[in-house]
């Protein structure tokens, strides 16, 4: 078997089962497993999946910069929004993470709502200045461009004297066994010391963030109570979160 048919069958074998082992793939093929670590460093060097000890789990295509992710047209992402913003009450306090699903929650908050929105996020916190009953806390640190959002010492020690109702968490990975996960080890923290904070962490996760992973692991899929997908997620996948316990919400 050709390199080039090995690696594409082993993306296929990934795609169906949402992981594979570099033994297994050894066997299957007939190669020494250092011949499926390379094939598997090439493959994680393309962005087309990502390494775990022992093997490889699907990567997440949610990484990119977000102004280049805020120009793609989610109809998923907006459904998902909806329905987030649906779950805040008046009188709560709620924090909302960075990214362009967060976004759309914002935009879905009713002007009528009154409510205390933390965020560490500027876009998030400039785009509800319009909302005349949001009382808006804007974490301060060090701002990570890619997402837009404060992180560092600074962030998380002033996340640590709020306790929130909620807390919307943006991922760029959700798997049943990778668990949740993010690309960038500053924003795995941050997004750690604000599930802490919280009584109830929901996910939001768009189509092109299940059964993926990236190379920052933020906890186990049961750090979420609940997990906001879009309508036409996977039903086997959304059936094994919630026979691990976590609530799915189909926006």
């Amino acid at each position: 078997m050709l390199t080039s048919q090995r690696k594409k069958k082993t993306l296929e074998i990934l795609a169906s089962t949402g992981q594979v082992l570099a033994g297994d793939l050894a066997q299957a093929f007939g190669v020494s497993e250092d011949t499926i670590r390379r094939d598997l460093r090439e493959l994680a060097a393309e962005g087309l999946l990502q390494r775990v000890h022992g093997g490889a789990l699907p990567a997440s295509s949610a990484v990119a910069p977000f102004a280049q992710r805020r120009g793609l047209e989610s109809s998923g992402k907006q459904q998902i929004g909806r329905a987030a913003a649906a779950m805040i009450e008046a009188g709560q306090i709620v924090f909302i993470d960075g990214g362009t699903t967060s976004a759309e929650l914002v935009r879905h908050i009713p002007h009528t709502l009154a409510a205390t929105v933390v965020t560490h996020s500027p876009t998030v916190a400039v785009a509800l200045v319009d909302h005349p009953q949001i009382d808006v806390v804007m974490i301060g640190g060090k701002l990570y461009k890619h997402s837009i959002v404060n992180v560092g010492a600074a962030a998380i020690e002033a996340m640590s004297h709020i306790n929130a109702d909620l807390y919307f968490m943006g991922v760029t990975g959700v798997h049943l066994t990778a668990g949740l996960s993010t690309g960038d080890l500053e924003e795995a923290y941050v997004k750690r010391a604000l599930a802490a904070r919280a009584a109830e962490t929901v996910v939001l996760a768009s189509m092109e963030k299940l059964n993926a992973a990236s190379a920052y692991a933020i906890g186990d899929i049961t750090l979420a109570r609940t997990i906001v997908v879009e309508p036409d997620a996977p039903g086997a996948f959304c059936s094994r979160l919630e026979t691990l316990g976590v609530s799915v919400v189909r926006a």
